[in-house]
Parts: C-alpha cells; structure tokens; sequence
C-alpha cells in the first residue's frame, strides 16, 4: 500500500476531527503514522508570537523533555525554523535535509536531541494566513533515520495535508494569547549577542557556532583559513568569558531570558552582572 493510499484511509478520520479540539491530535498521529515516527509536536508559530504546543504525544520513556528550553528561545536555532522563516520553505524535510555540517556535535543537538533520547527528526511545514505549522516528528530507535524514499513518498500527501490543516486554523479564533512581539524580541537578542563585545567576524563565527556549524564549513562561508576561524572563535570565547560550546550554548539561553530595557541592546554583559552578583 504507498503511503498516498494510507493517508486516504486515515483521511475520514482527519476530515471528521475537522474544527473539533482533536484535530492537532489526529492529524499529527496520522503524519506519524506515514513517517514512521515514534514521537511528534505540533508547533504553531503565529504572527510574531512565540511558538504555541498545539499538540504533543506523551513521553513514556522517562525522559525528561526539553521542549520548555526550546520554546524560550532556543527554537531560533532549530534548522526547521530557519529554513520556515528565513528561506520560506515549506513540505516534508528530514533533519539532514535542512541542518549544516556539524549539526549533530553541536550544544543545541545535544541539549534538545540526545538529551531527550532522540535519533533522528523529519519535520512537515505548512502555511497558514497568520504564520505556520512545524509538526516536528522524532524517532527514538537507535540508527533509524527517515529516507529520503520514505519521505519522498509522503510528500505525495502534504497538498491534502496542508488544505486540512488551513481548513481548520482558519477557523480558529483570532485573540492573542501573548503580548504582541515577542518573537521578534528574541531574534533582535540573537542579533545583539555578544556585539558590545566581539568584532563584526567573531560575531558572525559565533552565530554560525551557535547554528551549528562545524568550523571548515565557516571558513569556507567566510573564504578564510581554519586557522583564522579557530582564532576568531578562541578571542570570541574569552571576551564572552566562556570555555566551550556547552558554555556558549547555555550563555545564550540565558541571553534569551533578559529583557533588555533598550531596543537591540546586547545582553551578554547583563547577563555577566547578574552572574558576578550572585558570586
């Protein structure tokens, strides 16, 4: 049976939940369903607004889940965001798809990924009027990874699946449930990490850090030496007053945490004071 055919037979079952509160739930398990996938979140990103759990499976493994870190800011770092925000793209992707060179040794891998006992993620970004939908699906088998072939094929479905999922948040009611803004305030932080500190290059070294790239890809993106990116990233480090990516990692979650009283303004040395205050 090709996955097509699958989500037809399930597809009673979507049509029926239509406008109904289980609609995230069932039309998520459906997408798990035809991926594969052993765990899956909806995300709804609306507006400028933080991102909204609109649906997410039960952990049953014990695992504590760092969705909460995630949606406090350390979403601006997840590929399947960038790529739905900053390249517009939307279908069926799988991690590999979308993350750059080194993805899996960086911090954020290992903070929202093994942390949380997961191998490999598949990712569907729809469109909506005010925003988008991530449904972010996860495995948790050692060495399984979504194919290409396999994802390929439930691509087939995403036209149907898209039209669903418009059908039915269309229809929602329009309130914000967030002060307005507030995406918006974490990528103005993110752009101001470290700049009353670092120079324009060991800033632009320590985004592409942050995103995970490994350091011979930024020297290819910057057409410089490794050399001359190791050392970028070592002055960086120092004036930021850390020892490793684990550290940065952390350094910028706790950025994300500031408000900051002036537009833009750079919140690593906030967060220094408040770090020599407590001792």
């Amino acid at each position: 049976m090709t996955v097509l055919a699958q989500f037809a037979g399930a597809a009673a079952e979507v049509i029926g939940a239509l406008h109904q509160p289980a609609f995230p739930k069932v039309l998520t398990k459906t997408l798990m369903n035809l991926t594969g996938a052993e765990d899956g979140t909806l995300l709804w990103f609306r507006d400028d607004d933080l991102p909204e759990v609109a649906f997410n499976t039960n952990r049953l493994d014990g695992r504590p889940s760092t969705l909460a870190s995630y949606l406090q800011g350390s979403f601006l770092l997840d590929p399947f965001y960038r790529a739905a925000t900053a390249e517009g793209r939307r279908g069926v992707f799988a991690l590999s798809d979308l993350a750059p060179v080194g993805f899996r040794k960086s911090e954020y891998f290992r903070t929202w990924y093994t942390a949380s006992g997961f191998t490999d993620e598949c990712g569907v970004l729809v469109s909506l009027p005010d925003g988008f939908l991530h449904f972010t699906l996860t495995t948790m088998t050692p060495r399984y990874r979504f194919t290409p072939h396999r994802l390929a094929a439930v691509s087939e479905a995403f036209p149907a699946v898209e039209a669903l999922a418009q059908c039915h948040w269309s229809a929602l009611p329009k309130e914000r449930q967030q002060p307005p803004g507030l995406r918006q305030q974490l990528q103005l932080t993110l752009a101001a990490f470290g700049k009353s500190l670092l120079t324009l290059r060991e800033q632009e070294v320590i985004e592409l850090v942050l995103l995970g790239h490994s350091t011979p890809r930024i020297a290819e993106h910057f057409q410089l030496s490794v050399e001359t990116v190791k050392l970028h990233r070592k002055n960086a480090y120092a004036k930021l007053e850390v020892n490793s990516q684990a550290e940065l990692f952390h350094l910028f979650m706790d950025c994300m945490l500031v408000k900051t009283t002036k537009t833009q303004e750079d919140p690593v040395p906030i967060v220094h004071s408040k770090r020599a205050e407590r001792g």
